[in-house]
């Protein structure tokens, strides 16, 4: 049975600097997204957009998305298989191609994740186990484009 959930937060923008919108150059990009009982985001436009380099940008933040949704479905389906990881890190990067209109598309995304697990006999399943987690991501299956993933391994016994 499929089941729907629903997501409520609120984008404000910080940016009027005593003009508000006037020109491109009039206001800056900087926002915060916020919900109920969570950290505030400070958020801005990409740097090449006049935007905050000290803040998060949308493009960031969609990269950001599909990474730890990848490492929190990986991290679910290794607890079933018996594959105790102990550490993990993704230092993921994605590309954005602009188009002529100015608007733009990510064309690849890629997720480049170290998993630390405690026995080698647990390398195989879990290299396997990241194409499951792709198929389970709620975000890359919202994705006009394929997620690659090239995981690299490390044992290290607990």
């Amino acid at each position: 049975m499929d089941k729907t959930h629903h997501y409520n937060l609120s984008v404000k923008w910080t940016g009027n600097t005593g003009q508000g919108t006037k020109d491109y150059k009039s206001y800056d990009r900087s926002h915060l997204i916020l919900a109920d009982n969570k950290a505030t985001i400070a958020g801005s436009s990409d740097p090449a957009f006049r935007g905050d380099t000290t803040r998060y940008n949308p493009e960031e933040l969609f990269v950001a998305s599909l990474s730890t949704c990848h490492m929190l479905w990986y991290l679910h389906l290794c607890s079933e298989a018996g594959i105790i990881v102990t550490d993990y890190i993704d230092n993921a990067t994605g590309t954005m191609t602009e188009t002529s209109n100015g608007g733009g598309q990510f064309t690849a995304v890629i997720l480049h994740p170290v998993v630390t697990v405690t026995h080698e006999t647990m390398l195989a399943k879990a290299a396997e186990l990241h194409h499951a987690a792709n198929e389970l991501c709620y975000i890359a299956n919202s994705c006009n484009f394929p997620i690659q993933h090239q995981p690299v391994f490390f044992v290290k016994a607990m």
